[in-house]
């Protein structure tokens, strides 16, 4: 027993002399890298910048790689964030810069649910966290967060501005919603630790946000400043709690939300990203983070508006921030924390305490894994790993509401060949969930737009598929993500559904936002699946033939009948 703890304790002390000795290696070369730069290459350092952008109305995307390299060789730019484009042609954008950079790049992506997010021409999506928070597995968030470090690593990536830490306590919220592990602290922490780790062990940076908590606002911070009324005993007790005990994970770094709070700064149209109070007092003093801070997007309006030209970045530096993530025009930037310096609002020792802390941050993160992307085979090596983890995320978070008719627990072949009509909301061609019916059941299918329809051929439609006398099964899909115009869904919609629900012997899927569901608490037998791609619409048919359990649970409360947690496990 006395060897035993001597043996342990030789190896605490080992390991803590392991440590020590790496931070001094890393405070080494961050100095020796400090001195050799010039005034705007300190500065520099500080800034990520995109190498891309895309109009939302014409989807037309601008990259801006020849940009970006002026930005690398005149100020050597210190953070470049990923968005759109192929894996290959990305990958050579990132070598090109890799190869004029004086100091090694921070490479960066918003990929929550992995590198299909931005890379949408051939990388598969991975699940969002609201499906996520739906498993009772935690390991799988693990799982998932190493599958996203490995594509992060694959493709020369060593920060993800990932997990959301965000409680999503407000249904109406337009912009976290369903990107939230869901309505519960302690849910939402367990599970965010877990993406932490998943990313941190496999030598990729996480970034928990949106610091101080973007739960419960109605209002998207892309398009305006959201106001959040609340005491900070009520902000300590639910939305501080996830970041706190990401904190205590060790979480490499926090981006702070442009929100207004009041019991955090009263200043008027002050945004938390620019609030010392927020930061320094807060973040730094009161919770002891000492990770970096990276702001959200200073080019969104909840900042921009009240704070426009460069002038974001300044109060952003002089609130406490370390890195500033797309801000206006750099050159601007530079230039407007300079006066600022002259102008004693800043000093050059900040901008050291800041580029000192980066440079640490790419020593441990940047340094280890800064080789050349081998782009042969890059496409393939993103996507491998997708389907197994898409496939048992669905099986562990499928979730049962309702089960009054025993037709559909399981549905067998023999009982319903040639006697099944399936609905397929919100589609006008087959989809994979119709496509295996059709092979497997010869079902009849009708399908149904998500938009207005004449009254008429509504009712002609829902008396042709009542007159069948067959079983139906319902499919919900392609509605829109945030809760507005509830959902994309027209009021016809959602009344046809209903009709189907009350006039035949039916259970209904709904393939998206779980908030959704809301419109038919009343459905008899109803399952809500999440997401909506061919992988779980084959795992949500084998589920109804009773090849696999219902073992999800409801992340979020859907109405008084099926509140958080809810889920029947069959």
């Amino acid at each position: 027993m006395r060897l035993t703890f001597i043996f342990l304790l030789l190896f605490s002390l080992q390991s803590a002399f392991g440590q020590q000795n790496d931070t001094i290696k890393a405070g080494s070369w961050a100095d020796s890298v400090y001195n050799s730069l010039n005034e705007d290459e300190r500065i520099g350092q500080l800034i990520v910048t995109r190498l891309s952008s895309i109009d939302m109305k014409t989807m037309k995307i601008t990259f801006l790689n020849k940009q970006v390299m002026d930005y690398v060789k005149k100020y050597n730019v210190g953070s470049i964030c990923i968005f759109q484009g192929s894996p290959t042609l990305q990958a050579g954008m990132i070598n090109e810069l890799k190869k004029a950079a004086k100091t090694p790049i921070l490479f960066s992506i918003d990929g929550e649910w992995g590198l299909g997010q931005r890379i949408l021409d051939s990388v598969m999506p991975l699940p969002k966290q609201m499906m996520l928070g739906a498993v009772k597995d935690s390991q799988l968030i693990y799982q998932y967060g190493k599958v996203v470090a490995a594509q992060c690593k694959r493709m020369g990536i060593q920060m993800n501005y990932a997990p959301v830490m965000d409680v999503n306590n407000n249904p109406n919220n337009p912009i976290i919603n369903d990107r939230s592990f869901g309505e519960n602290k302690y849910k939402v922490a367990s599970y965010g630790m877990e993406y932490i780790k998943g990313l941190q062990d496999n030598g990729v940076m996480a970034c928990a946000k949106h610091f101080p908590g973007h739960g419960d606002v109605d209002v998207d911070s892309h398009l305006d400043l959201p106001v959040i009324k609340k005491s900070m005993e009520q902000i300590d007790a639910l939305e501080l709690y996830p970041f706190k005990m990401a904190f205590k994970q060790n979480v490499s770094s926090v981006m702070i939300a442009h929100l207004f709070i009041p019991t955090i700064d009263s200043t008027k149209n002050k945004p938390t990203s620019l609030s010392s109070n927020a930061i320094q007092d807060l973040l730094r003093s009161k919770l002891k983070y000492n990770g970096l801070t990276i702001t959200d997007g200073l080019e969104m309006q909840g900042v921009k508006k009240a704070y426009p030209n460069g002038e974001a970045s300044v109060r952003s530096l002089m609130a406490g921030n370390d890195l500033l993530c797309l801000p206006d025009s750099l050159p601007m930037v530079v230039e407007k924390i300079k006066s600022a310096i002259q102008q004693n609002l800043l000093t050059w020792g900040d901008i050291e305490w800041h580029c000192k802390r980066v440079l640490m941050a790419k020593y441990k993160y940047v340094l280890p894994y800064n080789d050349t992307i081998n782009q042969q085979q890059l496409t393939a090596d993103l996507n491998k790993d997708v389907p197994a983890i898409r496939k048992s995320i669905a099986t562990n978070a499928i979730t049962l509401l309702s089960n009054k008719d025993q037709d559909f627990f399981p549905l067998h072949l023999h009982k319903n060949k040639h006697k099944l009509v399936y609905v397929s909301i919100g589609m006008d061609t087959a989809n994979e969930l119709a496509k295996q019916l059709i092979a497997e059941y010869n079902a009849d299918v009708y399908y149904f737009p998500l938009g207005k329809k004449n009254a008429d051929s509504i009712k002609m439609k829902l008396n042709s598929i009542v007159a069948t006398g067959k079983n139906v099964i319902i499919g919900i899909h392609q509605i829109q993500r945030a809760p507005i115009n509830n959902f994309s869904m027209s009021k016809e919609v959602v009344n046809f559904v209903t009709a189907l629900q009350r006039q035949t012997n039916s259970i209904t899927f709904l393939f998206g936002n779980a908030y959704a569901a809301k419109n038919w608490c009343d459905a008899r037998n109803f399952v809500v699946c999440y997401e909506d791609d061919a992988i779980v619409q084959t795992v949500a048919l084998e589920m109804l033939k009773g090849k696999l359990p219902y073992s999800g649970t409801l992340p979020v409360s859907v109405c008084e009948k099926y509140p958080f947690g809810y889920g029947i496990c069959k």
